[in-house]
């Protein structure tokens, strides 16, 4: 991996960077391929706006593209992950954010995760998590650095060995996967959870949903148990990395036979739409 924090090749970063003390600042993760970074506008777009509801100092947006422009233009690899983090920047103790007017900015440059293309072959297993997401609405939607119930949601997948997992919030309504946005279809009818309460509006959810309003399929934005599940023809994952794996299988419960899920029309649908 490498890594560089205000412009410059660096591995460190202050001890007193509001993003150790405070998880305080926001991300973004960027597929690059041949050198090209994928929805590079929507990608600082989203740190702008994410950002602002922080009431983070803006760094200069200008130059931090050209700066991302500059290191995917040395990388070698066909694909590889890119991840940019805006932290509020260092100094201080307590939890005020007076004096922060120097962010600090943060990019990484690492591997492709090549699970994802076996995966578009066999489809994702999935199982229900047993750890709820806190309904924050304040924070819903946003990209925060705050991911502790996604660090404890992965342990559970691991434990499992499985590739992903349905997450509810603390009310029981579904909301999203670790670390991936859900879709599920019902006859010609697609579903996604409304992120009113929590949740993160991913980039690829976002371009999902505006493919699907133009489309044959109707799409509904809801609320709805994990119960739901059982009568799906279809379940889809997406992030801006896979871009759109099908689910094979969900395992709601322990013991219990899991959820198969057989068909693969909206995937084939939405597949080469999301590449491009």
């Amino acid at each position: 991996m490498s890594y560089w924090v205000n412009g410059q090749v660096c591995q460190q970063i202050s001890v007193t960077d509001r993003a150790v003390s405070f998880g305080d600042g926001c991300f973004t993760t960027v597929h690059v391929v041949n050198q090209q970074a994928k929805m590079l506008d929507e990608h600082i777009a989203r740190l702008q706006h994410d950002s602002q509801r922080l009431k983070i100092t803006q760094p200069d947006w200008g130059m931090l593209k050209q700066h991302l422009l500059h290191i995917c233009a040395q990388q070698v690899e066909d694909e590889l992950v890119l991840k940019v983090i805006i932290s509020r920047g260092a100094g201080g103790r307590g939890y005020s954010s007076r004096g922060f007017n120097s962010p600090t900015v943060i990019v990484s440059v690492s591997p492709f995760p090549q699970n994802y293309v076996q995966l578009q072959c066999k489809g994702a297993a999935l199982i229900l998590s047993e750890i709820p997401l806190a309904r924050s609405p304040l924070l819903a939607g946003m990209k925060h650095l705050n991911r502790l119930e996604q660090v404890l949601i992965r342990q559970e997948i691991d434990e499992y060995n499985a590739d992903e997992a349905i997450v509810l919030d603390t009310n029981g309504v579904i909301v999203e996967c670790c670390s991936a946005n859900v879709f599920w279809r019902v006859g010609q009818t697609v579903y996604t959870p409304k992120l009113s309460h929590c949740g993160v509006n991913g980039l690829m959810r976002q371009k999902i949903i505006a493919l699907l309003q133009d489309s044959q399929y109707h799409f509904q934005e809801v609320e709805r148990f994990a119960s739901i599940l059982n009568y799906c023809d279809e379940v889809i994952i997406c992030n801006a990395l896979m871009p759109v794996l099908p689910v094979q299988s969900i395992q709601l419960s322990k013991g219990q036979s899991p959820l198969q899920f057989m068909s693969r029309e909206l995937f084939e649908y939405l597949f080469l739409r999301c590449k491009i």
